[in-house]
């Protein structure tokens, strides 16, 4: 079934060409650079460059050349990820993993909208991290404000993005580089062991598995450039090379900035550290700069603000063109002049609304939304898994199709790519399921089932609209909203 069959009218919203390499590349970069990441990951110290490698090696290279040669091939369709497995697995395949990946989003819109609200905290006022009335409205101007720019298109959101991840990713990393350059250099003691190859092999063993899991999704939202295939001016050479600079960029940054902080914060500060401002404020004031501390939380606060942004409207997008093409009801089906799939953005707002009113005003709902969350690795495992393997079922069933960007190597080199990225997010999926606190057997027992029957639940969906769905879910084509 193709677009035009379903949607005749599509044609009369088609997306203005505004998205080049620069553009592109800083979507991935908001998507995937998270400075909060970096206090965590320098807790083990040279280890951490093992860790960063495997994530690299295992994840970051398998899916930004899957990502490349998947989105050349089929530059000409919206959707991200849901074109690219639909064309490998049908219309189930597609819109199970752009499902997954948006019900992921919900889970996790909290987490970083709660991360945005208590960063701005440091450069008004730290106390105010504790007051759930500051902490709410915050998080609801940062939600909806990244919602009105997606209203307004590409356009709009590509400059705020474009600006954005420089201003809130891209500085800020590159100031903590310099300082742990600085420190390093200036004589100062580095309260890590002196370096040797041995120092950056990971430990392996029961205790730190789960962890790999989250190292593997460090990486996750390599594919949200994908999400904009049809608003980008030459897709076929402007999007590898906008993988390729995303790609070093993230490496760059993420390993860097996590051995400056290393250099400078012992472990056990680390550890008790509650979040990224903390480690940030120690920092400054080991190198006698604390009046730093208040615009670096200013800039991290946009970051986070871009992150949501790029995670807000990618798989907003996708779910947009699976309810344009008829298999969600037409409440879904609504887009503006601008291109903007309006319908999906406001309940998904709604939603997030919802689920952050609970996050900040009933504590008692922590625990079983700290379940939820360990659901999201689960529902991005399932994403990822059938990205690689729609990129290898394609080299199959369609041999003969155009690929701009191709990975080298033949089938050999697309079983090695694809092979090794599904391999590392089935390992994840695995080591996702164990629990990271103190359990019994029966309690693990309990726990496991229970993660897997919610992430059922929320990736199932698919399967019902596709069950329940009528000819007449189409009429509404694209209609504004």
């Amino acid at each position: 079934m193709s677009e035009d069959s379903v949607a005749p009218k599509k044609s009369v919203l088609t997306p203005p060409k505004v998205l080049g390499i620069f553009a592109l590349a800083m979507i991935n970069v908001a998507a995937v650079l998270s400075i909060r990441n970096f206090p965590s990951m320098a807790m083990f110290g040279w280890q951490c460059i093992g860790w960063y490698i495997i994530g690299t090696v295992v994840f970051l290279i398998p899916l930004s050349l899957a990502g490349a040669e998947l989105a050349t091939m089929l530059s000409d369709k919206g959707g991200g990820v849901y074109a690219w497995c639909k064309e490998a697995f049908g219309e189930k395949g597609g819109f199970i993993a752009i499902f997954c990946e948006w019900s992921n989003n919900l889970v996790w819109f909290p987490t970083v909208l709660a991360f945005i609200a208590s960063t701005l905290a440091f450069a008004l006022s730290p106390a105010l991290g504790s007051n759930s009335i500051y902490l709410f409205s915050v998080m609801m101007i940062a939600f909806w404000g990244t919602t009105a720019i997606a209203y307004f298109g590409e356009n709009v959101s590509s400059k705020f993005q474009n600006y954005g991840v420089i201003l809130g990713s891209i500085i800020p990393s590159v100031l903590i580089i310099g300082l742990g350059i600085w420190w390093a250099t200036s004589g100062a003691a580095i309260v890590l062991p002196p370096f040797s190859l041995g120092q950056i092999v990971p430990v392996l063993d029961i205790s730190t598995l789960p962890f790999f899991a989250t190292v593997i999704l460090l990486f996750a939202g390599m594919e949200m450039a994908g999400f904009h295939a049809l608003e980008t001016r030459n897709p076929s050479t402007d999007y590898p090379k906008a993988m390729a600079i995303s790609a070093v960029i993230i490496f760059a940054c993420t390993v860097l900035a996590t051995l400056a902080i290393a250099f400078v914060i012992p472990t056990n500060e680390l550890s008790l550290a509650a979040g990224v401002m903390q480690a940030i404020q120690y920092f400054f004031n080991a190198a006698h700069i604390p009046a730093a501390v208040a615009p670096m939380a200013v800039l991290i606060t946009i970051g986070g603000v871009v992150s949501l942004a790029a995670w807000l409207i990618g798989p907003a997008k996708g779910l947009g063109v699976v309810a344009a093409e008829g298999n969600l009801p037409p409440v879904f089906n609504r887009t503006n002049k601008y291109g903007s799939p309006v319908a999906v953005l406001f309940i998904q707002a709604l939603i997030g609304t919802f689920v952050s009113l609970l996050y900040v005003f009933l504590p008692s709902v922590n625990q079983a939304y700290w379940i939820l969350s360990a659901m999201t690795v689960e529902l991005l495992c399932i994403v990822y898994l059938l990205v690689f393997a729609s990129l290898i079922k394609l080299r199959y069933s369609r041999p003969a199709a155009p690929r701009p960007f191709k990975i080298p190597g033949g089938m050999p080199g697309i079983w090695l790519i694809g092979g090794m990225g599904a391999i590392g997010v089935i390992f994840a999926f695995i080591v996702g399921l164990m629990p990271t606190g103190a359990f019994t057997a029966k309690e693990t027992v309990f726990y496991v089932i229970g993660l897997l029957i919610g992430t059922f639940l929320l990736s199932v969906p698919p399967l019902i609209f596709l069950k329940l769905k009528k000819p007449s879910w189409i009429e509404t084509g694209n209609k504004e909203g």
